[in-house]
């Protein structure tokens, strides 16, 4: 860097054609720049200036190099204020890591409108259950519950505010296997359960006036958390058993009446998730223009 500093003290002083001009133009001193063309000349072995009591100019070795600088630093000049724009004008790849959930539920409906707002941002979406270190995974930024947040994230909530876990199953198989009444009914049903990671099923939660209960349910399929969730949906469908899901990843088959709720009035109610990124590096302006966008109205749900 000190030897790219001398040689924009050379070009500065060949360019306004003496020291004390170049001085006055760049803010600094005559000596100062003296003293860097002379640290320039000496690593280079060869004079690069003639010098007078009255004018400067510059030696045949130095005509060379000026022939060779103006497009370098113009180049140079050039990327600068390209990056300048950068930083201004949202452009480049954004890197989300989401659960599955958070893919169709939320992604879904935000992203169209803000690609079409920024066309020169390109969102890669990584679909991961699991909580990541979303720096050390390359990420901008990914999406979770307020539980699973690191304290020294940046958290903006994204998505519904108030969300509810569903339970539903075929018309055919309520039909032939009974409507539970209570969370506790469920011990009698086939129940088609979901995993994160490789741990166990997750036992169901219910509540209702205060009361919760937790079913650790049985049954013949389980799969896992996030990719697998819609093979449970399609096996509820075809008649299996009872699927626990998001109410609004279920919504569209209770509309086409391919399912139906199960105790809804016990459906569990939970904050909905938060898109968070670290705030110990400058925002990159593509993660930055999605911020914004999920701040405003186009990106909002006010329900």
């Amino acid at each position: 860097m000190g030897e790219l500093d001398d040689v924009q003290a050379f070009f500065g002083v060949v360019r306004a054609g003496g020291f004390r001009e170049a001085a006055r133009e760049g803010g600094t001193s005559a000596s100062r720049l003296s003293e860097a063309v002379r640290r320039l000349e000496a690593r280079l072995d060869v004079r690069l200036l003639h010098r007078t009591t009255r004018s400067v100019a510059a030696t045949e070795a130095g005509r060379r190099l000026m022939s060779r600088l103006v497009p370098a630093l113009a180049e140079v000049e050039g990327a600068l204020d390209e990056a300048g724009t950068l930083a201004h004008e949202p452009a480049g790849t954004l890197r989300l890591n989401v659960p599955e959930s958070a893919a169709r539920l939320v992604l879904a409906r935000i992203l169209p409108p803000f690609l079409a707002a920024h066309p020169r941002v390109v969102v890669e979406v990584t679909t991961q259950e699991a909580f990541v270190d979303i720096l050390a995974g390359g990420f901008d930024a990914g999406i979770r519950y307020e539980e699973r947040l690191e304290q020294d994230m940046i958290a903006v909530p994204v998505g519904p505010r108030r969300q509810r876990f569903a339970a539903a199953a075929s018309p055919a198989y309520l039909a032939g296997a009974g409507v539970p009444e209570h969370p506790r009914d469920l011990a009698r049903h086939a129940c088609l359960r979901s995993r994160f990671g490789i741990a166990r099923g997750r036992p169901w939660e219910f509540e209702r006036g205060g009361e919760t209960v937790l079913v650790d349910p049985a049954g013949p399929l389980l799969v896992q958390a996030g990719g697998g969730s819609e093979l449970a949906v399609r096996s509820a469908i075809a008649g299996v058993g009872v699927v626990h899901l998001f109410e609004d990843w279920l919504r569209p088959h209770f509309e086409r009446g391919e399912l139906a709720p199960v105790l809804e009035d016990w459906w569990p109610r939970f904050d909905g998730p938060f898109l968070y990124f670290s705030g110990r590096h400058l925002v990159p302006p593509p993660l930055r223009a999605f911020v914004d966008f999920v701040k405003s109205p186009a990106g909002r749900w006010d329900f």
